[in-house]
């Protein structure tokens, strides 16, 4: 471990790396779509696989390669994954259609579940104890940057080139970064990996699992509850957990140890962290449409208000990482999650009439609660996990996050639409006018709400969890 320790700021530039260019792709890709949907004359319906597509195949094999990072290494899964997304990030480039496009996009998520899934665990390998929440702050700054800065990159692109030179950026980036893996990762401990069997099957399961979880989430305000599809998905989702259930506890060398769970420290915080982006990203996704129609706001203004949580979180990151060397996670997270519930409960009382500032604070304290939360968070959940299962632990811990911003994307948009459809009887958010803006605030209202109760139970899993020994 010494020689790793001596390694471990090389090791924390390629994972800072890796998680800035993954963050940096994401969010521009957001801001290109209009430009997609235009160039390769497609609709809405869609274009929007191309961000879900993507979303699917992380959420779905993060845990996969997270256990096959134990087995094989982390060398490999993550060098390899540098290359995957790079060849991923080319054939966007280059594709001539939004059926090619989405192909290439489930290819780059493959690389992306790769590099995510071995993040953590890498720092934690190379980082001693008591460094390990600074470590993980700054990661959780680099998260920020790259959230930030996508949009703007974004636009400066956008204006003045094709909207393929979004993906052709990441090219040199990863070329480089994987060259520099197979430097800097060579003969480090965890290169090595135990040599177990893979469990194929329960990789099945769980893709089958977390795919059906995730389509029945996202499009369930569009096919409705009791349509076939919404069915499909939600008895495929149900089937394959009870069969990756049997399977893990029957396997001896299971994808998922079901032993984990069993660690306080493991299974409350991964619960915390599903509830904290759940609640936060019912905020993220709303409050852009509560910025364009109620307010007025042009695009521009809209994107540089929201950039305010990110800021926030870019800055609190690395303090909060250094309060858990000093402190411990428990108060740290249950400050984050009280103040991101103070944010939620904050904008109940937002009016177009207002200010932007007003506006602001009220954002920043979002960002201020993620901060808080987030670093000390994930700390204790990989200290408390022994080493040959910590790319397991990543992966459960990088899942956890995406369905937890799922979750909040869908539950936002179906209490959001199933509200204003029912006030309105049936108006189109499309032909908003201002005589439709008492409606459009309940309906805001009663999503924020929504956080607010997430928020809620966030708080009270992190008390259940209790505090780590330190």
């Amino acid at each position: 471990m010494v020689f790793v320790h001596q390694k471990k700021w090389q090791i924390f530039f390629l994972v800072a790396t890796s998680i800035f260019m993954s963050t940096l792709d994401s969010s521009i890709v957001n801001v290109a779509l209009p430009f997609m949907m235009k160039d390769l004359q497609t609709q809405i319906q869609t274009i929007q696989w191309v961000v879900l597509i993507y979303l699917v195949t992380v959420s779905a094999l993060l845990l996969t390669f997270g256990r096959l990072s134990d087995i094989k290494g982390r060398r490999p899964v993550y060098v390899t994954g540098f290359s995957v997304f790079v060849a991923g990030s080319l054939l966007c480039g280059l594709v001539g259609s939004v059926f090619l496009l989405i192909i290439s996009r489930c290819l780059q998520g493959v690389g992306a579940a790769m590099l995510m899934a071995c993040s953590p665990a890498l720092l934690v390998d190379a980082f001693p104890v008591r460094e390990r929440g600074r470590a993980l702050g700054m990661i959780g700054a680099v998260v920020a940057a790259g959230l930030t800065i996508g949009p703007v990159v974004g636009g400066i692109i956008l204006e003045y080139f094709s909207w393929r030179y979004i993906f052709y950026i990441n090219i040199p980036i990863g070329m480089g970064a994987t060259l520099g893996g197979m430097v800097i990762l060579k003969d480090i401990p965890s290169a090595a990996g135990s040599g177990e069997p893979m469990d194929i099957k329960g990789s099945l399961l769980l893709i089958l699992l977390l795919s059906g979880l995730i389509l029945f989430m996202t499009q369930l305000s569009k096919w409705g509850v009791l349509s076939l599809p919404a069915l499909s998905c939600a008895v495929i989702s149900i089937l394959a957990g009870i069969g990756f259930a049997v399977n893990e506890s029957r396997t001896p060398y299971p994808l998922f140890d079901m032993a984990l769970l069993k660690i306080r420290l493991f299974l409350f915080p991964v619960i915390g962290a599903a509830l904290l982006f759940a609640a936060l990203f019912v905020m993220v996704f709303l409050m852009p449409f509560y910025l364009t129609y109620p307010c007025g706001f042009p695009a521009s203004k809209t994107g540089f208000i929201m950039i305010v949580p990110f800021l926030f979180l870019l800055v609190i990151s690395p303090v909060s990482g250094f309060l858990y060397d000093k402190f411990g996670s428990r108060q740290l997270c249950l400050i984050g999650m009280s103040v991101l519930m103070l944010s939620l409960v904050s904008l109940l009382t937002v009016e177009p009439s207002m200010e932007v500032l007003p506006l602001l604070w009220r954002l920043g304290l979002a960002g201020i609660g993620t901060a808080l939360y987030v670093s000390p968070n994930n700390t204790v959940i990989m200290s408390s996990i022994p080493s040959y299962r910590r790319g397991t632990a990543s992966g459960a811990v990088a899942t956890a996050r995406n369905i937890g911003m799922v979750m909040g994307v869908a539950l936002a948009g179906l209490i959001f639409s199933a509200s204003f459809s029912s006030l309105t009887h049936g108006a189109d958010l499309d032909k908003y006018t201002t005589v439709l803006e008492p409606f459009f605030l309940l309906s805001f209202q009663r999503a924020m709400i929504t956080g607010v109760v997430l928020s809620m139970l966030g708080i009270g899993v992190t008390l259940v969890r209790g505090p780590e020994s330190k």
